[in-house]
């Protein structure tokens, strides 16, 4: 069997002007994440990642250099928070909402669920659907599993979206898990899945034994 390697970025800079791009807490967490893939004796012969910075940052610190496949690009946040909220197309207003709620992190959770239920019901808006987005996670794991030869292994550095798109599929033939899986997907965890004669199969989902308790985010 081959073996895919589905790994979520590390942390990105939640509430800077250029959220991608890696925290410092991030960047430690993906030297951590490449430290545990070589004592593993994880030696992929196909790396690969979306098109976002933190993807590539991701990779870069772990110590893989990986081609890109736009099939696991993020689907657009802020497409996404605008057609829920437009007034928050000025991002500077939905930063000073956040924080007045004395919590931001946690409003932000809050609003950005509601957002994505608004997605997923299929309003209008949005220039990917959330129907088309899951398509498009899952053609590119079935492309990367495609280009590998028996007992070999890909790494994929990709986001949280893609992986929930990917194992709610896997598991149970659409797309209902996730909004439960989306949310809980936890930086540099490592999704396993397994291609052989009968397909594709998760066989571990998040897993994130390589980080510290304090070193744990989700965000």
């Amino acid at each position: 069997m081959a073996v895919i390697y589905l790994v979520r970025h590390a942390q990105a800079s939640f509430g800077a002007r250029d959220y991608d791009k890696l925290s410092d807490l991030g960047e430690r967490q993906a030297v951590a994440l490449g430290n545990v893939l070589r004592t593993r004796g994880v030696r992929p012969e196909l790396v690969v990642s979306g098109s976002m910075h933190r993807h590539a940052q991701t990779a870069e610190l772990a110590g893989f250099a990986p081609e890109i496949d736009h099939g696991y690009d993020e689907f657009d946040h802020d497409q996404v928070i605008v057609a829920h909220k437009p007034a928050y197309r000025v991002r500077a207003l939905m930063i000073a909402d956040l924080a007045r709620t004395g919590n931001p992190k946690r409003a932000f959770q809050q609003m950005f669920t509601a957002a994505t239920d608004r997605w997923i019901d299929g309003s209008d808006g949005y220039t990917e659907t959330f129907q088309a987005f899951c398509d498009r996670s899952e053609d590119a794991v079935r492309r990367t599993a495609g280009r590998l030869g028996k007992g070999e292994t890909a790494l994929v550095f990709t986001s949280g979206g893609p992986i929930a798109a990917v194992v709610s599929r896997l598991l149970s033939d659409g797309d209902g898990l996730w909004p439960k899986l989306n949310p809980v997907t936890i930086n540099t965890a490592i999704t396993k899945v397994v291609s052989g004669r009968s397909g594709l199969t998760v066989v571990s989902y998040n897993e994130h034994g390589h980080l510290d308790q304090q070193e744990l985010t989700y965000r």
